[in-house]
């Protein structure tokens, strides 16, 4: 448990296809390498960045495995093993740590909602089975996670903190009480760490700037640090133009650090999109992007799998 709160820069990994669609193993280990050479301290495997929700549990849970097999020496590997439905979750937990993966990330029933009783009972369910992050983002959910529900669930053994997307205000309110609290919003990230008291981030941005992600979380020179948060403010919020993971599966392709290969419903970001992200990733040096070059690419250059 010492291990996992310490770990303040996690990645929620991409995860890349080939040309027909399937996970592309060998983009992945070159991703998590890079993410490994830069001090990243862990990675989400099959996040929403990483498009649990459209692989199948054959896919996710193989992904954990080949983590936990490949990198589990170097990186705390965080499973998402979470669903809106509890037997579901059940299951997949299970298997994940089964598998070997350190601890789960959870997120409260969406769509199908379910009462604040009923979220709390499923929270206990899956807590009880091994250590997990809990996940609040109201805006894919559709249901906040309130102190109401969050404050019970840590005094669980296995509850090890929160993903908090809501803002800097609810991380600050948990860390005065003790509750380990991550940001799950980039442009958020080094204000909660720095000014809030935030145990770190979940990233999106670091699967493309590692490195600066992990100048952003550290504690030493906090004051390049803050002119580093400036700059790349930018970047990060051109990263969300469009719901998550559209741009970063965009600006990936454009470093050429994975293949053109988007699953469905997913498309590339337009080239008036693509255009704004150009300028702001031509403003950081190549060798501080994840990819060897930087193009604005043809709409016909993206390749669209199921």
């Amino acid at each position: 448990m010492k291990r996992l709160k310490a770990a303040s820069l996690m990645t929620a990994i991409k995860t890349p296809y080939t040309d027909k669609g399937e996970v592309c193993l060998k983009t992945y280990d070159f991703l998590i390498e890079q993410q490994i050479s830069a001090g990243v301290d862990g990675i989400i495997v099959g996040g929403t960045t990483g498009e649990g929700h459209l692989l199948s549990w054959e896919e996710h849970l193989m992904l954990i495995a080949h983590c936990v097999n490949n990198f589990g020496d170097k990186l705390i590997i965080v499973g998402n093993t979470g669903s809106n439905n509890t037997r579901e979750a059940i299951k997949a937990t299970e298997n994940g740590f089964a598998m070997g993966m350190d601890a789960a990330l959870q997120i409260n029933p969406y769509y199908g909602r379910t009462s604040i009783r009923g979220v709390s009972e499923h929270f206990k369910r899956v807590l009880d089975i091994g250590p997990a992050f809990i996940y609040n983002v109201p805006g894919r959910t559709g249901q906040d996670l309130t102190p109401e529900i969050i404050e019970p669930l840590s005094t669980h053994k296995n509850f090890i903190g929160v993903k908090e997307c809501s803002g800097n205000d609810r991380i600050a309110y948990y860390e005065k009480r003790g509750i380990s609290c991550w940001s799950g919003n980039d442009d958020e990230c080094y204000v909660g760490r720095h000014v809030h008291g935030s145990h770190g981030v979940i990233s999106v941005a670091s699967n493309i700037i590692p490195g600066f992600m992990r100048q952003l979380m550290d504690k030493d020179n906090v004051e390049e640090s803050a002119k580093l948060n400036d700059k790349l403010q930018g970047l990060m919020k051109w990263l969300f133009c469009e719901p998550n993971p559209i741009a970063i599966n965009t600006a990936m392709i454009m470093t050429d650090a994975v293949p053109n290969n988007f699953r469905l419903p997913y498309i590339a970001l337009t080239k008036e999109q693509r255009e704004v992200g150009l300028e702001l990733l031509k403003a950081i040096e190549t060798k501080d992007l994840v990819g060897d070059s930087l193009s604005l690419l043809e709409d016909s250059d993206f390749n669209y799998c199921i």
